[in-house]
């Protein structure tokens, strides 16, 4: 059996004063690891932070001959935590984003500071301490992520919705670094753990807590964090002596080339099936799944094109009506004029835009033209034929902005008769 030994490795946990923090930092420190044991030392609340909890873990590990260092700052100033390790131990090679607080009220009764000091803890927390991290980490090869999730992330919990969407940005968070860090030996993974907490100690029976021990999803974390784990990217689940893996999958579903509302509601069977979900690995293999079931079905991306030559022949005229259009204007100083055009070919479309004037100051108040035009008004334009007001209804064009149907017209008939004149 491979022995998961962390000598000569330092590894910092965060929220390590208690539960499933302390049970994490006890292990990598018994089995050889340096430990930074970061703890503001509160409540599940966050409030009276004091420095007795990450002091008595550091005790416990020093007591049984392991190496540890407290340290008190909050996760929102991680780079100070990161520091620590270095400082201390001169390196770091683990960090394990497990601090956490829980501020539950229903969504109607929830304040935006509720939201904040959980998304701030949560979120920012493991990304301040992670991004850290992440410099040592490249710069020496070598580097293990683990993020510690809910399963109110994936089912949602009443009363959690701050709880909840802070846990779910840490599995985007950590598929994204695992991404990222592949080529830098970087590995970032995420724990679901059901586990008496400070968090959750008020949530079970006590017969239930004892099933619920952190001891019981500790050996996972380890692993996810030893070298010769080469995992990453993956949600996993630990509970009551229970381990898994966490996958999303998606239904097989069904291409509808011309798909309306109605179309979507006599589909919806279908479209809902499970029977054949299939599982995929990164968003390049869903792309790619999409575009060959589009291509089987004959489905074309974009029904209406323009060539490079067109659009660059396009931008050149419309510059003409912007600058008509420019002249005017108001002419005030403290305002910019930006002009765009849409040509519609049935749902398809292509817009131009004319940029600020070459004199824009930002904070100009800026005034806009857009033209909603169907493409073949716009080649009989080009063709040297005239519009009147008469044009200028849905289907045909439309003009919104801070310019006037009349001024709008005379400008763009500018473009047509000097058009006419080249042909």
């Amino acid at each position: 059996m491979l022995d998961l030994n962390f000598t000569d490795r330092v590894v910092v946990v965060t929220g390590a004063g208690g539960s499933l923090g302390k049970a994490y930092a006890l292990e990598f420190a018994k089995r050889g690891a340096s430990v930074v044991v970061n703890d503001l030392g509160t409540t599940q609340n966050g409030s009276f932070a004091r420095s007795l909890s990450a002091n008595a873990t550091v005790a416990e590990i020093k007591f049984h001959g392991g190496k540890a260092v407290p340290n008190f700052d909050n996760v929102e100033y991680g780079h100070k935590i990161v520091e620590a390790a270095i400082a201390h131990f001169g390196r770091i090679d683990v960090v394990v984003n497990n601090a956490g607080i829980v501020l539950d009220k229903s969504f109607q009764n929830m304040s935006d500071n509720d939201w904040d000091l959980v998304y701030r803890t949560h979120v920012k927390g493991a990304y301040s301490v992670t991004k850290a991290a992440w410099f040592f980490f490249k710069k020496q090869g070598y580097g293990r992520i683990i993020f510690i999730s809910s399963n109110s992330a994936i089912y949602g919990n009443f009363g959690q919705a701050n709880y909840a969407a802070a846990k779910n940005a840490l599995i985007g968070l950590s598929h994204t670094l695992a991404i990222e860090g592949n080529r830098y030996g970087i590995h970032s993974n995420v724990v679901i753990p059901t586990a008496s907490s400070r968090l959750t100690e008020q949530l079970f029976l006590e017969e239930s807590l004892r099933a619920l021990k952190a001891e019981y999803v500790v050996p996972l974390v380890i692993y996810l964090g030893h070298e010769s784990c080469q995992e990453t990217g993956k949600v996993f689940e630990a509970g009551a002596g229970w381990f898994g893996q966490i996958q999303t999958y998606r239904s097989k579903g069904m291409v509808l080339p011309a798909a309306n509302a109605e179309t979507i509601v006599d589909n919806w069977a279908a479209i809902t099936d499970m029977t054949s979900a299939k599982h995929f690995d990164s968003i390049q293999e869903v792309t790619a799944d999409l575009l060959n079931n589009a291509e089987k079905k004959g489905i074309s991306q974009t029904k209406w094109e323009l060539e490079n030559e067109k659009k660059n022949e396009y931008m050149e005229l419309l510059t003409v009506i912007a600058k008509a259009l420019n002249q005017k204007r108001d002419g005030s100083p403290t305002s910019c004029f930006m002009f765009m055009l849409i040509l519609m070919n049935g749902t398809d479309m292509h817009s131009f835009t004319v940029p600020f004037d070459d004199d824009y100051v930002p904070g100009q108040r800026e005034l806009i033209c857009i033209i909603a035009m169907h493409c073949d008004i716009f080649e009989q334009i080009l063709n040297g034929q005239v519009i009147t007001k008469k044009i200028i209804r849905p289907g045909k064009m439309i003009i919104i902005g801070d310019i006037g149907e009349n001024d709008v017209v005379e400008s763009i008939n500018q473009l047509a008769k000097s058009m006419k004149a080249k042909l």
